[in-house]
């Protein structure tokens, strides 16, 4: 120790650790922190997509049903198609 003081220098021994840990232990903790957002992210657009084409499947679904009785409802009147 440079100086005389009146703190003892094993109490500034631990503060000066505590602090070079907090400071060491930063960039770590903030990448972490930016892949669990990215993750996040990426986890509410693959939902999104997946409820996107869920949608669709079921419009296909009442397009088809639509489709068959149209062509179940002209041939059971006789009608020819083109």
């Amino acid at each position: 120790m440079a100086d005389v003081t009146l703190v003892n220098g094993q109490v500034t021994d631990a503060v000066t650790q505590a602090n070079v840990t907090a400071l060491g232990s930063a960039p770590a903790q903030s990448l972490g922190t930016l892949y669990q957002t990215v993750a996040h992210s990426v986890s509410l657009a693959l939902v999104s997509a997946q409820q996107a084409q869920a949608g669709l499947a079921q419009i296909a679904n009442a397009v088809t049903a639509s489709a068959v009785a149209t062509v179940l409802g002209s041939a059971g009147r006789g009608e020819r198609g083109p």
